[in-house]
């Protein structure tokens, strides 16, 4: 594994992706709970029934309890002059450098939930992908976007 570089996003992530989970695994529990439900009609076996309730109690363990702090222990990144780092994986570690020259336009996002906790999360655009640096304190966010884009800007100009 790559070692940690640069900053870590906001400890308040593990909250919000753990409510995240929770609706995912509450949309899954009644999908699976109506085909557990169409199964018994047509006699299904038991041990099916209880297979498929087990199938969404790990995921549901999985989404909420184990997956986001993981992911938040995961994050990293860095914003310098030249270039914006950006570490994360839960199974492999991919590590992102985005060179200032490259910077098309970054955004501000905020959904309910990040709004709601007081965090933000900075898309940074270039022509080939967009790259995310989520959960972020909104003031942090603001300071970031505005920050890359000056570098970008600057950078942009230093090749022309």
């Amino acid at each position: 594994m790559l070692p940690h570089r640069g900053k870590p996003i906001s400890s308040k992530a593990v909250t919000v992706w753990r409510l995240t989970g929770a609706l995912v695994a509450l949309a899954s529990g009644v999908a699976i709970g109506g085909i557990i439900w169409l199964l018994s009609q047509f006699h299904a076996p038991p041990w099916l029934l209880i297979v498929l309730a087990g199938v969404w109690m790990v995921q549901a363990i999985v989404w909420v309890v184990w997956l986001p702090p993981l992911r938040q222990r995961r994050w990293r990144y860095d914003i310098r002059e030249e270039e914006i780092d950006i570490q994360r994986g839960v199974w492999s570690t991919r590590r992102t450098l985005i060179p200032m020259a490259r910077v098309q336009y970054v955004d501000v996002r905020q959904g309910p939930l990040l709004k709601r906790y007081g965090l933000a999360s900075i898309a940074v655009f270039t022509a080939a992908a967009a790259h995310e640096i989520p959960a972020l304190p909104m003031e942090e966010a603001e300071r970031l976007c505005r920050l890359i884009a000056e570098w970008a800007k600057v950078a942009d100009d230093n090749d022309a």
